[in-house]
């Protein structure tokens, strides 16, 4: 198994830059010493990393594959709801929000870049791993 963090590459998401010259860098780095060893699947680790996806897959090409584990863990989220008995029905009346431990205003001017959409975001403010302040979602 090889590894690699990609130090840098979630500040690049972060600001937007899915495709630009310093986000490929980042990414030949981890990946291109990890083709020359023979690789022949890349599992993301992080939260930010779909977004890159396709640049990935230019970087890798077709004989390599690219796994994306958010389906799976949103499908344990699932489950978990289910058990728990927190699942709402299905319907139209569902609601996207979005919350962030950083700048609100620089997360909203990348949603329509990353999500395709605009919606309402709400700041949060961290103390070590306790939340200090969490808005009401009604």
């Amino acid at each position: 198994m090889l590894q690699h963090t990609c130090p840098g590459l979630v500040a690049q998401i972060e600001q937007g830059n899915l495709k630009g010259p310093q986000t490929r860098a980042i990414l030949e780095d981890a990946l291109l010493p990890m083709l020359e060893r023979g690789i022949d699947t890349v599992v993301l680790g992080c939260t930010h990393y779909p977004f890159v996806i396709p640049l990935i897959r230019e970087i890798v090409g077709e004989n390599v594959r690219v796994i994306d584990p958010a389906p799976a863990v949103a499908r344990q989220a699932q489950r978990l709801l289910e058990t728990l008995g927190l699942k709402q029905p299905a319907g139209p009346t569902g609601r996207v929000q979005f919350f962030t431990s950083g700048s609100v205003e620089p997360f909203e001017q990348l949603l329509p870049l990353l999500f395709g959409e605009l919606a309402p975001v709400q700041g949060l403010r961290w103390q070590t791993d306790l939340v200090l302040s969490f808005p009401q979602i009604s």
